[in-house]
């Protein structure tokens, strides 16, 4: 809370050699070199799918995403099994993609041996066939021993578990054992539509089974004054039982749901009900000459907009109100929202994402309440940084809602990419940037405002640390206790740490 005072840059370069030509192992082969070339798993796992027949989709989606799981793994048996170190990139993938049909898919020997095999030799490197059968028959003599093996530690570059284990020593075995497994999959319901409980129920309908998910958020809310407001938040969601396609989920296309991962269904909740407790005990826009009753939000970085969906379908709802004087409460007449990401692809996928909810500005007009949205691309680092200090361009934003660039590293699960493409010295860049952004947005922060901090990440550089930091250099910052009521995440000196260690979890 602002107080009165007393991505990582990856350098990632465009695969030349992303042709999605051949069987599909040849093809999933060329789709792991492209992610080694830089790549992200989201820019190529489509154009794999789609180059794929209906039946061979499976297979060839379950042999990419377990090779990538199993990646760092797979690399130190395989220098293990070998003689002579294995330099050929396209070499050492071929064998990584047999390795995990003998160890983790439960694809017949002979086949898995094979059609390996047969790979090398169409992706032009059959001077190596004979290494490639070798150490896969060697292993297909004994895979429970070589699966163990493999099992052992962890499946992370050696600089990235050495980060983790500094950070997390209690969780380090769950933590890195927990990051190379898939994570489920949560819904969020659209709470302006419908509730949960009957969304489970239309789920159930449809033959798919989820269970409700509950988290509880407790906070201090520490006002102007000297008075602390004790508060707890639920938020519930849906964890299906089985990952399914979003075109089977009832009236998805309508916006009734959305795919969003349990831990970050807390975000807009709680940064929704902090604003709403600051705005019962003071008027509002006290610091402006604006009287009107008038909310200025802010979502920095907001692409592809599932925070910002779920902030406007709580605001959209009946939840969101304003206390006008000690014996009523109404909505704000005048909600300005602001959603801001510096590329113009993500962008369009915001706005995608808010067609799909019914949440984009026509519709929002349409409301009940005077909502207006705009999406704006835009840097944060520097975006209406350069305003002159003038009673005209006083802070505005009531709240800010910071869905900070990070090394996401805490989403490996659902992007196992992320183990190749980051590097250690992304983590140092990546906090510069996220400094650069807080320093700019915070003096946009009306006094007696929130800014809610959050990152995919699990590293305490960019996390404890960052939030440390920040409120050591900024002396009109006070940090909100989240307390023990809180049935997530484990606690910090700021905020708290959700960390992706149990199956039926969150990232």
């Amino acid at each position: 809370m602002r107080q009165n005072s007393t991505v990582s840059n990856n350098k990632h370069k465009p695969s030349s050699n992303l042709i999605m030509s051949g069987s599909v192992r040849v093809r999933v082969i060329r789709t792991l070199l492209a992610i080694q070339n830089g790549q992200s798993l989201s820019s190529v796992l489509d154009p794999l799918l789609n180059s794929l027949h209906d039946g061979d989709k499976g297979f060839a989606h379950a042999l990419l995403l377990t090779t990538l799981r199993q990646w760092h793994a797979l690399s130190r048996l395989l220098d293990s099994l070998a003689d002579n170190p294995i330099d050929e990139i396209e070499v050492r993938t071929t064998l990584q993609v047999g390795l995990v049909q003998l160890l983790y898919l439960e694809v017949a020997d002979h086949a898995a041996i094979h059609e390996t095999v047969e790979t090398a030799k169409e992706i032009g490197f059959a001077h190596s066939t004979g290494l490639v059968n070798a150490i896969l028959r060697k292993v297909a003599k004994n895979p429970n021993k070589f699966r163990k093996k493999c099992n052992k530690n962890h499946s992370l570059p050696n600089w990235l578990a050495y980060q983790l284990k500094q950070d997390w020593s209690e969780q380090y075995a769950s933590l890195t054992q927990g990051l190379r497994q898939p994570a489920p999959m949560f819904l969020r319901v659209n709470s302006a539509v419908t509730s949960v409980e009957d969304y489970q129920n239309a789920l159930y309908g449809a033959e798919i089974d989820a269970d409700i998910v509950e988290l509880t958020s407790g906070f201090a809310l520490a006002g102007l004054s000297e008075t602390t407001t004790s508060t707890t938040l639920l938020t519930k969601g849906l964890r299906l039982h089985q990952s399914t396609a979003v075109n089977a989920l009832p009236h998805f296309s309508e916006g009734v749901a959305s795919v969003q991962d349990m831990h970050a269904q807390l975000a807009a909740p709680i940064i929704n009900k902090a604003l709403m407790a600051k705005l019962g005990t003071e008027a509002i826009n006290t610091d402006s000459d604006n009287t009107d009753n008038e909310l200025h939000l802010l979502d920095a970085c907001a692409a592809p907009g599932g925070k910002l969906a779920h902030w406007l379908e709580l605001i959209n709802s009946d939840s969101f109100h304003v206390k006008q004087d000690t014996s009523e409460s109404s909505t704000a007449s005048d909600i300005k929202i602001t959603a801001i990401d510096n590329e113009a692809p993500r962008i369009e996928r915001v706005h995608d994402n808010l067609q799909r909810l019914n949440l984009s500005q026509h519709e929002l007009k349409q409301a009940e309440k005077n909502i207006a949205l705009n999406v704006v691309c835009a840097d944060a680092t520097r975006w209406q940084g350069d305003r002159k200090k003038s009673a005209k361009n006083q802070p505005v934003f009531d709240a800010i809602l910071l869905d900070s660039p990070c090394t996401a590293t805490g989403v490996i699960r659902r992007h196992p990419d992320i183990s190749i493409l980051r590097t250690e010295e992304d983590i140092e860049q990546t906090v510069l940037l996220q400094a650069d952004i807080l320093h700019n947005l915070w003096p946009q922060l009306k006094v007696g405002g929130y800014l809610l901090y959050v990152t995919c990440s699990i590293l305490k550089q960019e996390n404890v640390e960052q939030m440390q930091g920040f409120i050591s250099h900024h002396d009109n910052a006070v940090a909100i206790e989240l307390t023990e009521d809180c049935s997530w995440g484990i606690e910090q000196e700021v905020g708290r740490q959700c960390l992706p260690i149990d199956s039926e979890g969150g990232d």
